[in-house]
């Protein structure tokens, strides 16, 4: 073989190369299973690949101890029972109106005036026939007193023989006409008396007043407008403002029929407004009202306000509690409770699951007396926390959850 042969000649280093290749391959393909497997296992732990435990959640609530004793429970709404459309009993245009809605009134306060030069007139008037028939009176007197006098002298002169029947005749005549006179005069004083309050009325048909003590709820009029008592015209206004009793406000509960042995006159009651949830009421029942409701199987009960709340206003809707027994002072303090079902004993200490977003986190509290079908928190949680009321056993600190709907 000639040198320039063995210059051609040279190792071919792939297949060596190819040989480690394949052999390195495997100890990889470990590393990369066993990273893997320690990933899963971490992310597992840690309960991001931990799949989501269903469960059902309830709120923690407030509840109040009277609901223990609570007999039976209905709906209704707040009504004043003394209230009126304030009108005037003459038609004529308002020139002022000094309330507005919330105003509280008096009795015989002045709430609104309408225009009244005519009537002013015409009481004026009457006024001054008035002081002429007194004067008229006053004339008669002075006359009667003469004519009296003068005939009391005819009639001695007569006896004397000094005058003729003629003259004392003529001054009995006087004296009667003088009597007539007087009780003329009087009589027309008592019509002008009379004339006077009729128009003293007129003129204050024309002030609209309060006809007790109360608070106006709506203003239907102002100035400017006609006001009449029938409103028969389409302009022209009935009612001025509409005015409630405060002190007569109560509750009208409709009542089934089947239930209304359980209810009693004065018996105790609890209400509890819609636009005040954070509020009880004291009530008594006042009256059983006598007649159903064929349509709705119901019977209206009425129930009144222990004690007077400024936030209470008319046609609110409340939900009463009749109850066996009296309301005692204790029994107004709220508790924080939620259903037992939420409650877990491990290791001798009572757990909740607390809802945060999508996991729960166990939550330690304190129990305390049980309220009807709930139990008393103590510590631990507070009103309108989530807590989960199903799959407890399943559960830990930091789980996933998914909240099924009940």
């Amino acid at each position: 073989m000639s040198q320039e042969d063995l210059l051609k000649l040279k190792i071919d280093k792939s297949v060596k190369t190819i040989g480690r290749a394949r052999r390195r391959r495997p100890y990889y393909r470990v590393a990369g299973i066993a990273f893997i497997v320690v990933v899963a296992g971490f992310l597992y732990t840690t309960g991001v690949m931990t799949p989501a435990v269903q469960v059902e959640v309830a709120s923690v609530s407030r509840t109040y101890p009277s609901q223990a004793f609570a007999l039976l429970n209905a709906s209704g709404y707040v009504v004043a029972q003394r209230k009126a459309a304030v009108a005037s009993k003459v038609t004529g245009r308002l020139i002022s109106l000094s309330v507005e809605e919330g105003s509280r009134i008096k009795k015989e306060e002045v709430i609104a005036r309408l225009e009244n030069e005519d009537v002013v007139a015409s009481r004026n008037q009457a006024s001054a026939n008035l002081h002429v028939a007194r004067a008229n009176l006053g004339q008669a007197k002075a006359e009667l007193r003469y004519d009296t006098l003068s005939f009391r002298r005819e009639k001695k002169l007569l006896a004397q023989g000094i005058s003729t029947p003629t003259e004392y005749d003529a001054a009995m005549a006087r004296y009667k006409k003088a009597i007539a006179a007087v009780v003329g005069a009087k009589a027309a004083i008592k019509a002008s008396i009379a004339i006077l309050q009729g128009a003293e009325v007129l003129l204050e048909y024309t002030l609209i007043r309060a006809p007790f003590d109360a608070v106006v709820l709506t203003k239907n009029a102002d100035i400017g407008d006609i006001v009449t008592p029938i409103g028969a015209s389409a302009n022209a206004k009935a009612a001025v403002v509409t005015i409630a009793d405060m002190s007569s406000l109560q509750v009208e509960a409709d009542v089934s029929e089947s239930n209304l042995e359980l209810v009693k006159f004065r018996q105790p009651c609890e209400i509890q407004l819609d636009a005040l949830p954070e509020s009880r009421f004291r009530g008594e029942v006042h009256m059983i009202v006598p007649t159903a409701d064929r349509t709705k199987a119901t019977v209206m009960v009425k129930v009144r306000f222990v004690d007077t709340d400024s936030r209470i206003l008319p046609e609110m809707s409340a939900k009463v509690a009749f109850l066996s027994r009296q309301i005692k002072e204790e029994d107004l303090k709220p508790m924080t409770t939620i259903t037992p079902s939420a409650v877990i004993t491990r290791d001798g200490r009572n757990f909740v699951f607390l809802v945060k977003d999508d996991h729960v986190v166990q939550t330690s509290v304190t129990l305390g007396a049980q309220v009807d079908d709930r139990i008393e928190v103590l510590e631990g949680i507070k009103q309108d926390d989530k807590v989960a009321i199903t799959s407890l056993k399943k559960l830990k600190n930091g789980s996933k959850i998914k909240i099924v709907e009940k």
